[in-house]
């Protein structure tokens, strides 16, 4: 099959069935044409704007990484976006805070890996609570926040003794190998970060590695804590909630939902981010918007985990005898009945 840029079914090619769309208002919001009813249909009946359709199926904006774990935010207007939607570093939600400060605490660990730093948000927030970090991103785009903010903090011990890599999941225990040493009490991937690598073998080859590498940074006795989307109910509903648990961003107003299936398969989840920018439109060469714009639009892809695959591909890499506890929203599941996030926890074997 053709393919288009970013690796999937160019719709200027071809129109197949198995291409569905949860919200079909996203196609209007692309294309804008008339009402359709499916993806299939739209193709037959506008041969000539195909072109406009294709637009469905890029999974990022333009640039990637030169190797390894794509880089969705390699053009920077993502980077931008994301960083104006994150705010203030201290707009992490209490709940949040609490949850992994806690958790970290409860279990003695004090010597933290940051798989997924992006801008530092976390990574920012752990050093203010006195965790020794280390932070790694592989997309520069991000690291960059990250950077400033270290050097505009250096002259405070933990900023100045903080490090900060660029690394890719599928050779981290390569990429920081000096950093290791006996093993980190504790590695965090958070915010649905670890969705954004794609399953593009179509058996989570990649996903495997990259948690095989995530354990050989874990000491023995240490955590990972990991994270990722009900991806169960975005595909049932075809809905993503709105409301963030990790963030207090008001600038949301919209998030997209679309589903790419492969042999009736899901393979990727595109969430087309729309956040309100009114009130920075004099900062527009920072947010990446111009004067005209208010109304910020980025994309992110994601892979959807189903949530028992996960858990036994976790049990697979880290073994019987580790330990596996599961949160839904920062809540026991018997708290909660339907959770827009699941947060894993599994401690490594002592032997």
């Amino acid at each position: 099959m053709p393919v288009g840029e970013g690796g999937l079914p160019s719709a200027s090619q071809s129109c197949p069935a198995l291409v569905l769309f949860s919200e079909l208002s996203y196609l209007r919001l692309i294309a804008r044409e008339s009402p359709v009813v499916s993806g299939q249909q739209y193709c037959k009946a506008n041969k000539k704007h195909t072109t406009k359709m294709d637009n469905v199926f890029h999974m990022r904006s333009a640039g990637a990484a030169a190797e390894g774990v794509r880089d969705q935010y390699a053009d920077g207007r993502a980077a931008r976006v994301w960083e104006a939607f994150i705010g203030d570093k201290n707009s992490r939600t209490q709940n949040y805070r609490n949850f992994l400060v806690g958790l970290l605490r409860k279990n003695g660990c004090q010597r933290i890996l940051d798989v997924a730093c992006g801008t530092g948000i976390d990574s920012i927030m752990l050093l203010e609570e006195g965790f020794e970090v280390t932070s790694v991103d592989a997309s520069d785009k991000m690291l960059k926040y990250a950077l400033r903010a270290r050097w505009n903090r250096r002259k405070e011990p933990a900023f100045d003794k903080w490090v900060i890599e660029e690394a890719n999941w599928l050779t981290l225990a390569d990429d920081i190998a000096d950093l290791i040493g006996d093993g980190f009490d504790a590695v965090i991937c958070l915010g649905n970060s670890f969705a954004h690598l794609p399953d593009v073998t179509g058996d989570q080859r990649d996903q495997k590695k990259a948690l095989e590498n995530f354990k050989k940074c874990v000491k023995r006795g240490g955590l990972l804590l990991i994270d990722h989307r009900n991806y169960d109910d975005i595909l049932e509903t075809g809905k993503t909630p709105k409301h963030c648990l990790y963030y207090n961003s008001k600038r949301t107003t919209e998030i997209v939902t679309s589903v790419l299936y492969v042999e009736a398969k899901p393979t990727v989840v595109t969430l087309d981010y729309l956040l309100d920018m009114s009130d920075e439109k004099e900062k527009n060469v920072q947010n990446g918007v111009t004067p005209d714009d208010t109304i910020a639009r980025f994309r992110l892809s994601y892979y959807p985990h189903r949530l028992e695959v996960f858990k036994r591909m976790l049990q697979d890499v880290f073994g019987i005898k580790s330990e596996h506890t599961l949160y839904g929203d920062f809540k026991q599941l018997h708290e909660i009945d339907n959770p827009a996030f699941y947060i894993h926890v599994i401690q490594k074997a002592f032997i």
